[in-house]
């Protein structure tokens, strides 16, 4: 027992008809000080600092929930359990509202004392413990099954365990396994390049069975449910990881049913890509091929090459024979005020067959958290980049659009995103000419080089269903946690964009990308 967190306080007018339960807690090594007034127990919580506080509903003098109220401002994060022999509703209710932490029933029993005791002393420490030994496990299975032939379904639910670990011990900081998780992410990334890389022409050229891509999200997702509902809300949130979304869905279980799927990104896993490939239902290669009237020159610029979604969606509708009942309605959000617009009139979207919303700023996080020293020491890794994230959601015009548009009925929401990101750790150089693109995970140009341990290199670009760009032109693409930096001031940018989150590359993080399905609660 440790000793510092067993200290307790027991509040009744009848203390010494409970000598047997303060006895049997005194023998399992807490400290049980008595008061049999809300007065005098007052004064002690003033002078002491006590763990938990037992009290008594029904005393003479002050009663147990004026007295509650008062522990409460004197001491506010104490936990007190109520003991009654009451139990109306109402006193529920009312010691609910005064922030009981929990109640027990008269008579009591010395197990009951011990279960509440353990919840709100031990739990933490038990949970840990639990916890800990379950992630070993789990760790020892999921090396074991790496050595195994996976398919890409397994990759995705090896993603999912992962994320879901990564999750918890990020409330369990103090078992010291934060390590030891991301030694095994690094080690399952690594692993899945390889996976990807000697499947991927295969699967995007069709000669072996593979998962659904970036191409095939709409008509996968949204169009069978423009079929059957009144209207269907399509949200891709840019730059999504699986874990930040995770964080949002804990929010939306009360508004919403969910159920979630998963698709593979395309690569490069980056926004003029990927977005361009969901909204056309085409790889960007046939993108440039069918509609080069369509398809942005010049330069990788994440807003002006994304300037033709609108026009994709509804030529892929067209190919697809889908007729909307109405005009199909497309926004994207790039700043505050515009969503705050949006928020305000979402409820009459409702009667759009079709409405495609595009939300920018988790992209927006990312990339400015690069350049941003305050941001970078906001959110120095993976657990805090959750929390800042957490944080936006919370207080963000997208949960209160979903909030609106759970009161409506015969909707459909289906949110996804169009890729992920990893914090970049390690370098790699990259050569290439002045007309060499800039993203730090990949570049393409007529002279880019780089090392084949790091990055895959592309020759011929119809290979991957990449754009030619109008000439000879290849690309390289890279692995795990890699960022290109150039041999030119090498030292100033490797530091300058370590420990930065980035997209572009060949990761779990930035690949195995999920679709959401909400369906408002009755």
């Amino acid at each position: 027992m440790d000793k510092i967190k067993n200290k307790i306080l027991w509040i009744d007018d009848e203390i010494e008809l409970l000598r047997s339960n303060i006895l049997f807690l005194e023998d399992k090594g807490y400290n049980v000080d008595k008061a049999t007034n809300g007065e005098d127990a007052i004064e002690m919580v003033k002078k002491k600092d006590y763990n938990l506080i037992f009290l008594d509903e029904m005393m003479a003098g002050m009663g147990g929930l004026k007295t509650l109220a008062i522990l409460k401002d004197v001491q506010p994060n104490i936990p007190v359990v109520m003991v009654t022999k009451n139990e109306t509703e109402s006193l529920m209710e009312d010691a609910i509202g005064a922030k009981i932490s929990d109640y027990l029933l008269k008579p009591v029993n010395p197990n009951q004392i011990l279960l509440v005791l353990k919840k709100f002393l031990e739990g933490r420490r038990i949970k840990g413990e639990t916890l800990s030994r379950d992630y070993i496990q789990e760790f020892n299975r999921i090396s074991a099954e790496m050595m195994g032939d996976l398919d890409y379904r397994d990759w995705i639910n090896i993603n999912q365990e992962m994320t879901q670990w990564e999750m918890e011990l990020d409330e369990h900081p103090e078992l010291g396994l934060k390590e030891t998780l991301y030694a095994q992410r690094k080690e399952c990334n690594a692993e899945f390049c390889r996976f990807f890389e000697r499947n991927y022409l295969e699967w995007i050229h069709q000669k072996k069975p593979g998962p659904i891509f970036s191409n095939q999200v709409i008509e996968s997702y949204v169009v069978p449910e423009l079929e059957n509902t009144k209207s269907v809300f399509f949200f891709v949130i840019d730059c999504l990881r699986l874990d930040q979304w995770m964080l949002m869905e804990r929010k939306l279980y009360d508004y919403f049913k969910i159920s979630k799927e998963f698709y593979y990104g395309m690569i490069p896993s980056a926004t003029p890509y990927a977005r361009n490939a969901i909204f056309s239902g085409l790889f960007p290669s046939e993108i440039e091929k069918y509609y080069p009237d369509l398809w942005a020159k010049g330069e990788d610029d994440e807003n002006s090459k994304n300037n033709n979604e609108k026009e994709f969606l509804e030529k892929l509708l067209q190919r697809k024979r889908v007729k909307l009942r109405n005009d199909l309605k497309y926004v994207k959000i790039l700043e505050a005020d515009f969503g705050k617009g949006i928020e305000s009139k979402i409820s009459t979207f409702s009667n759009n067959h079709l409405n495609a919303i595009v939300v920018n700023f988790v992209d927006i996080l990312a990339h400015s958290r690069s350049d941003n020293a305050v941001l970078k020491e906001i959110a120095p890794d993976e657990a805090a980049y959750r929390s800042l994230t957490d944080s936006w959601f919370e207080h963000s015009t997208l949960f209160s659009m979903f909030k609106i548009l759970s009161a409506q009925k015969d909707i459909k929401i289906i949110v996804t995103t169009d890729h992920g990101s990893i914090r970049c750790l390690r370098g790699a150089k990259v050569l290439g000419d002045k007309e060499t693109s800039t993203n730090l995970r990949y570049k393409y140009g007529r002279n880019v080089k780089s090392d084949d341990r790091q990055a895959i290199f592309i020759r011929n670009p119809l290979d991957y269903k990449l754009p030619r760009r109008g000439g000879i032109v290849n690309y390289v693409i890279t692995k795990e946690d890699f960022y290109f930096v150039y041999p030119t001031d090498y030292h100033y940018y490797l530091n300058h964009y370590k420990n930065t989150f980035q997209h572009g590359g060949i990761s779990m993080e930035e690949l195995i990308l999920p679709v959401i399905t909400l369906d408002p609660k009755e």
